[in-house]
């Protein structure tokens, strides 16, 4: 095609000015009236979006007749048209803004294709027969809509947090939404096989959310696929922090955040900064998908044809067990759980896999990142060094004092749990076992405690020495910032270096070369106190209220909900209403944290600005 003339593309050029600054002109005029639509726009996607997201999960989880599939479509569709609307008005009024995201964009360009199926139908013979598949697929147009509904919900939850929102009563609100939607999601009629009770879909939610393990219904015979799909996203999104999600999806889809949501959000996921915020979320999202995808690849070969089930089976049961290992869930579909006799006296080395699973989870993900850095410093130094270039100054600490207490710490309640329990149970509950056997089951069992909650063994049978033992690790769990529960391995450490330092007279607490916070140790101090508090507490309740139960399952019981570990002595499904709601309220703030609790609930207030005189309080 030959160039236009110069004439006529200086007209075309003239007419593009004098279009562009009219439109200039008139949204200046009507400045005001379009920062009303904006909030119009917003409020109306939003809802939008919720509805959506409704709309989709009652055609999921309901069987319908043809006029309420109808209504939902029409749902649907009147989504649509308000996504479409709001896209058309941010490319004509906001198109700047609109830009500063790739993947907005993006999604925007799909709402934009589900505009194809509306308006016009497919050809006779399409030029590329796959696309115009794809573009008139229903599923294409839900999974447009489900995607631009999903951040469009968390650019508002981000929003919220520019508000000045109490950042741990914000997180307390967003698991307690979460748990919920999980209850009722449990009670659609395609997610279980017989139906369930609001108390034990409660129950079950609460637990999956808060990573818990403990379940008052067998998993594998009363959850359908559906079910399982939802349990396995409660325990994704509970164990990864329902904020990280929205962070995430938020600064991924809008690209934007206050400067006051950043800070939170750097708090929240314990950034180095704030020019690290999408990065860390990505490290942390990406560490969780890979070594759960290589999880479910080891699971998957080592259960292969030697359980009976389908290949399809075998691929469901690799994937979820994998994920509910790493986030130290303690959940299993595997008919019997980790108990199942092929497995306890066959596939000893799913054992060790899950072992390994369960302790990256609960190492905690700054060690993660941490060793992440160190590797790539490496890495790239040797490439710099192959290639002759010059190269980055070599890391004198590549691992920070956290890393290095954490590491020490854990691995050493971790040799002192299989040792412990090789020698209390070696010739009691693992008697008959090989010497392999008994040695693999030691090292499961002392893993398990951390957080995991898996049962190779019923806790039942323990003796009393082993119990105590077990209920010590169950108290400590694993790493800050992990998918564990328990008061931390940080804390455990923290009080344990203060100890000796009053005992050997030192006025500051060191360790590897570094002096550790005033503040830190009294935080340990705190949550050690308030855990033996709040485990008083609610075990006063469970014995009153159980007062049938056996008090050394209640006391175990109690213990693991609290502390979110998920191993039972098998009374769970003998709990009363009232038992499992203290339970799920145990559970709840096991996992968002019981300062934090306090501490949003409480408030901010200025110590008084007046120098009081000290005195020393008499301490034997």
């Amino acid at each position: 095609m030959p160039p236009l003339p110069r004439s006529t593309q200086s007209r075309i050029k003239a007419y593009y000015k004098k279009v562009s600054c009219a439109f200039r002109q008139f949204t200046h005029r009507f400045v005001e009236g379009i920062k009303v639509w904006d909030v119009v726009m917003n409020i109306l996607s939003v809802i939008a979006s919720v509805v959506l997201i409704g709309a989709m999960i009652i055609i999921v989880g309901f069987d319908h007749s043809h006029s309420d599939r109808l209504l939902l479509h029409n749902i649907i569709h009147g989504a649509q048209l308000i996504f479409l609307a709001n896209v058309f008005y941010k490319i004509i009024f906001r198109h700047s803004q609109w830009r500063n995201s790739s993947f907005i964009v993006i999604i925007g360009i799909g709402v934009l294709l589900t505009l194809i199926p509306l308006v016009s139908s497919p050809a006779a013979h399409p030029v590329i027969p796959i696309l115009s598949a794809v573009i008139y697929s229903r599923w294409f147009v839900y999974l447009m809509l489900l995607a631009y509904a999903i951040s469009d919900v968390s650019r508002w939850v981000v929003d919220i947090l520019g508000k000045r929102t109490n950042p741990s009563l914000l997180l307390s609100a967003s698991f307690l939404v979460l748990i919920f939607l999980g209850a009722l999601m449990f009670m659609l009629p395609k997610s279980t096989y017989a139906g369930i009770n609001f108390d034990d879909a409660l129950f079950l939610s609460t637990s999956a959310v808060c990573i818990t393990g403990l379940t008052p219904v067998d998993i594998y015979a009363n959850l359908t696929p559906l079910g399982t799909v939802v349990l396995s996203l409660l325990i994704q999104v509970g164990g990864l922090g329902v904020m990280t999600f929205t962070s995430l999806f938020a600064l991924f889809f809008s690209g934007r955040a206050s400067i006051y949501s950043q800070l939170l959000i750097k708090d929240m996921i314990y950034s180095k900064s704030m020019s690290s915020l999408l990065s860390t979320l990505i490290y942390i999202l990406g560490f969780t998908l890979v070594i759960e995808g290589v999880g479910a690849l080891i699971v998957w070969l080592s259960i292969h044809d030697s359980m009976g089930l389908t290949t399809g089976s075998e691929i469901a049961v690799a994937a979820f067990h994998s994920l509910s290992s790493f986030c130290n869930a303690g959940f299993s579909i595997i008919p019997g759980g980790m108990a199942n006799p092929d497995l306890l006296y066959g596939n000893i080395s799913i054992y060790w896999i899950t072992s390994i699973l369960v302790i990256l989870g609960a190492i905690g993900f700054p060690i993660l990142v941490n060793f992440k850095d160190a590797l790539f410093l490496t890495v790239r130094r040797q490439w710099q060094k192959l290639h002759h270039r010059d190269t980055e100054p070599r890391n004198v600490h590549p691992f920070d004092m956290n890393t290095k207490i954490v590491i020490l710490t854990f691995f050493l309640l971790f040799a002192a749990g299989a040792v412990g329990f090789y020698l209390l149970e070696g010739q009691k509950i693992l008697a008959g076992m090989t010497q392999l056997e008994k040695i693999t089951q030691s090292v499961f069992n002392s893993v398990v405690p951390r957080s995991a909650g898996f049962s190779s063994v019923n806790p039942a049978g323990f003796t009393s020495a082993t119990l105590l033992m077990v209920m010590f690790l169950m108290w400590v769990g694993g790493g800050s910032q992990s998918t564990a529960g328990g008061v931390k391995v940080n804390t455990l450490a923290a009080i344990c270096l203060n100890l000796r330092a009053i005992i050997l007279g030192h006025e500051r607490i060191h360790a590897f070369g570094r002096t550790i916070a005033v503040w830190s140790v009294r935080r340990a101090n705190a949550v050690v106190a308030l855990s033996i508090f709040s485990y008083f507490a609610f075990s006063m309740t469970m014995l009153v209220i159980e007062s049938d139960l056996s008090s050394r399952d209640l006391l175990f019981e109690t213990l693991s909900a609290l502390f979110t570990v998920g191993s039972s002595t098998g009374v769970t499904p003998y709990l009363s209403t009232a038992g499992k709601m203290v339970l799920c309220s145990a559970m709840f703030l096991g996992r968002v944290g019981i300062i934090s609790l306090l501490c949003g609930l409480a408030g901010n207030s200025r110590e008084k600005a007046a120098s009081y005189p000290t005195d020393n309080l008499i301490i034997t």
